[in-house]
């Protein structure tokens, strides 16, 4: 996706979305946010994505990832030398993108900002809007989405889940992670 407008469906054919504009047509965008998930494998080797990442990175205020995203600024080269995070299972990944991979929710290096998984996006969010607009701000914000987790299990990290659940997704991970063919 990225590449054509009009109409696009998902990879599994389940979600259509409306595309108005290509991320081509957007050449000094102040925020760039970079999502990871399953179509983050072949969107590291797209150079017209890649391409156009570093050249709006030289005027972004801020270029941000999420989860694997933090994969695709390192194929672009944006995380050499920088500190950065990634999904816990990618940390491996992103260290071999010249990335110094630490294991923080969310991680503000310069004008680069990346987060976690996909729930640390949030926290990046809200810190990225305090960076933007104040605390009071992001205060603000997360008072409106009334963002105070409270989560049933203490699993959401590797280091506190049962080591059980922990093998089961790493295991899994070269499905999530690597591409299928």
């Amino acid at each position: 996706m990225g590449h054509v407008e009009g109409s696009v469906r998902t990879d599994n054919g389940r979600l259509g979305l409306s595309v108005d504009t290509t991320f081509e047509d957007v050449p000094s965008p102040e925020v760039v946010l970079v999502p990871g998930g399953p179509g983050q494998v072949a969107m590291m080797d797209d150079d017209r994505l890649l391409s156009w990442l570093r050249q709006v990175h030289q005027t972004t205020q801020w270029t941000t990832s999420v989860c694997t995203g933090a994969l695709i600024l390192g194929a672009a080269g944006l995380l050499e030398g920088m500190r950065a995070t990634t999904h816990w299972l990618a940390m491996d990944q992103l260290a071999q993108h010249g990335a110094q991979a630490t294991r923080e929710r969310v991680v503000v290096d310069g004008r680069i900002v990346t987060a976690a998984g996909v729930s640390s996006g949030i926290d990046m969010a809200l810190r990225l809007a305090a960076l933007m607009v104040g605390d009071e701000g992001a205060q603000a914000v997360q008072l409106g989405i009334e963002y105070a987790p409270d989560p049933p299990f203490t699993a959401g990290s590797p280091d506190t889940a049962p080591p059980q659940i922990v093998e089961a997704l790493r295991s899994l991970s070269r499905f999530i992670l690597e591409p299928t063919d």
